[in-house]
Formats: C-alpha cells, structure tokens, sequence
C-alpha cells in the first residue's frame, strides 16, 4: 500500500494473495486503468474471489476505487494480480468502479460506455496515482485496458461481427484530467 499518509485505504485482500507471485517492487514501471464493467464493489469482489486457475488464484487489480471515492487494496504491490495479459509482472491494476457494458459485455449492440466517472472518483484515483509515482521510483508509464488488449472478439449475440474484448475504462474516462495531473506517461 502507498504510504502518503492521506490516503486511506482500506485493506481487503483476495483470499489466495498468498498463492499468486511475488516481484520486486522496482520491477513495477505501469499502472494499468480497468472500470468493473460491474454494478458495484461487491459485485466486484465477489468476481475478484473467484478460482479461475490451476494455480488457485483468478482475476483481480491490486487497487479499487468506488464511486464514493473509497480506495481498497485486494492485492498487495508486491504481489503480481491478473488483471492484464502480457503486463502483469510489471504493473498494477487499478479498477474503478463502473457499469461499462455491463451486463452484456461483447453483444454487439451494447458497446456504449455511458457511465460517466465521478469526481470523488477522480479525485482519489489521482491521489492515488501520485502516491505511487512517489513510492515506486521506476513507476513512470499509464496506460488503459483498452490500449494494452486490443483484441477483437465475435460478439455474443452474432458471432460474425467482432467487438473490442476490452474497453475500459472507456471514452468517458477524463484522460486529459489525469494526465494533467501526474508525471506518469501514457503508453498503448
């Protein structure tokens, strides 16, 4: 967990942090940005928890940010969570409450994002961010979901057109806002 001491941030890990694998935190140089695309922050957890692995573990970001504001750390830092392919070990997820496509994620005539992020929102993934920035010294890169998978997919309901597998945190996500507001650089 950063250490600025006005952040709260309230410790709630994943039942199985102990089985997923350990890094350095100087090997963390990316923070990637999720939205749920679920209903709420337990629903959230509740997807967090679930054993998709052989290894015991499933899918999940380290950090979550609640529409209200409220930061929750499911995975420590030091430990790589599955929350992006190909970039785990380098990164840290961070999920920010939001509809997205929920609940029909890849069905092609329900790709709209419509849910705009609040500002409480907002305001605490920049604190956030900057606290990592000043924790982790090769912390330098941003990116979201949706510039690291670009992956098309069929879509659920006609399986001859294709849709983006991800698209979060979507186009109401304030990037220029974030930018604006922290060092780090945005890749993708």
């Amino acid at each position: 967990m950063p250490s600025d001491p006005a952040l709260a941030c309230h410790d709630w890990p994943l039942p199985y942090i102990e089985r997923l694998a350990t890094r350095a935190r100087g090997a963390i140089d990316l923070v990637v940005i999720h939205c749920t695309e679920l209903p709420d922050l337990a629903t959230a957890r509740e997807y967090g928890e679930r054993v998709l692995y052989d290894t015991g573990t499933g899918n999940s970001g380290h950090f979550y940010i609640d529409r209200d504001g409220s930061v929750h750390c499911f995975v420590p830092m030091e430990h790589i969570a599955h929350h992006v392919r190909g970039y785990n070990p380098r990164a840290i997820g961070i999920e920010l409450v939001n509809l997205g496509r929920f609940p029909d994620w890849l069905d092609s005539r329900h790709q709209a994002m419509d849910e705009p992020y609040p500002e409480p929102q907002i305001r605490a993934l920049l604190q956030l961010l900057n606290a990592l920035a000043s924790d982790l010294p090769d912390l330098h890169y941003i990116a979201g979901h949706e510039d690291l998978d670009r992956d098309q997919v069929p879509a659920s309901n006609d399986p001859g057109i294709l849709v983006a597998r991800k698209r979060d945190p979507g186009p109401m996500f304030p990037w220029t806002q974030v930018l604006a507001n922290t060092r780090l650089q945005r890749i993708g």
